[in-house]
């Protein structure tokens, strides 16, 4: 089945995100520009910051091909008591941090294409200026947006996407499910890169925090391979 799809530009929030992708893709590294991006033909994904605090800078480095299908990618935590963790989300629309609801436009095709035939959700996903770390926190989230999952790039990502004349998609795994509580002291450990500060390291030798950041590890593993396998037949 066509997608339609001419280029395709996939932006992850952090570089564990694109690489595990990359591999997921069979994708080559861009050389051509001065951060951890990959390519093949006219697929090209690279990270753009927890926050997407590096869209900007990077946008114009990134399009090197005329109005891309603009994908924001990785992973994302769910509202959504329904959801689990790996299953994918496909929404049709992104609330800002200001309470202002983007639509997602790629065609019916190209999401069909993405989901392969297996259940997604759809919906609403929610981009935050904070992570959400509790059970009580997506509920209430939850409760005020409607939203089925939260992430804190894809508003953003979406955004740009429009101001620049491209249509839109998001793809997203669950890596931590509504009822999942994520450590504060876990959420400092890294830079807007994801990289971790070293300063904090020592926070790893402590139980508690490092099996959360094994299950997390393991977590996003999964659900970054079943996004993988949606960009792929997107592609395809």
């Amino acid at each position: 089945m066509s997608t339609g799809v001419v280029a395709i530009l996939v932006l992850t929030a952090v570089e564990l995100e694109t690489r595990a992708l990359a591999r997921g893709l069979s994708l080559s590294p861009l050389l051509s520009v001065p951060f951890p991006a990959f390519s093949r033909g006219s697929l090209r994904i690279a990270p753009v910051g927890i926050g997407a605090c590096h869209l900007r800078e990077r946008w114009s480095l990134l399009v090197g091909f005329e109005r891309p299908l603009v994908v924001s990618a990785g992973v994302c935590g769910a509202l959504d008591p329904a959801l689990e963790v790996g299953d994918v989300v496909l929404p049709d629309s992104v609330i800002d941090r200001a309470g202002a609801r983007l639509s997602v436009t790629a065609s019916a095709r190209q999401r069909a294409a993405a989901a392969g035939g297996a259940p997604t959700a759809t919906g609403a996903m929610v981009s935050s200026s904070q992570v959400v770390t509790t059970p009580e926190a997506k509920a209430a989230l939850r409760a005020r947006t409607g939203g089925v999952a939260v992430d804190m790039e894809s508003a953003a990502i979406v955004a740009a996407a429009a101001a620049h004349g491209c249509d839109s998609m998001i793809v997203r795994g669950i890596s931590d499910d509504a009822r999942d509580s994520l450590p504060e002291e876990l959420m400092t450990l890294v830079d807007v890169d994801g990289h971790l500060r070293g300063a904090r390291v020592l926070a790893l030798t402590r139980p508690r925090i490092l099996a959360a950041a094994l299950r997390l590890r393991r977590a996003s593993r999964h659900a970054l391979g079943n996004v993988a396998g949606s960009l792929a037949r997107l592609a395809a």
